[in-house]
């Protein structure tokens, strides 16, 4: 008689909160800079018709955003110091 195989456990728990970190590290000239933001978002309990992959792609998204344009002001503040 073969062993019963036992059923794959399936997780109970509902996303309530999703967490981001996003993080670059740039050099310009002889300097390094890292840049780093994190964003932490909450679902109400009573909210319906979440889609979490779309939540988590905008939420990647904004904060990658926030990270590219602080490096860009790093450098346009470097490239107008260097103009002094």
């Amino acid at each position: 008689m073969a062993a019963r195989k036992k059923a794959e456990y399936v997780s109970k728990a509902t996303v309530s909160t999703i967490s981001v970190t996003s993080r670059a590290a740039v050099k310009f000239r002889d300097n390094y800079y890292t840049i780093e933001y994190h964003e932490e978002r909450t679902f109400p309990a009573d909210i319906k018709d979440v889609d979490m992959n779309k939540e988590r792609a905008m939420l990647w998204d904004t904060c990658n955003t926030e990270v590219d344009k602080q490096v860009e002001d790093i450098f346009e503040m470097a490239r107008k110091k260097s103009r002094w």
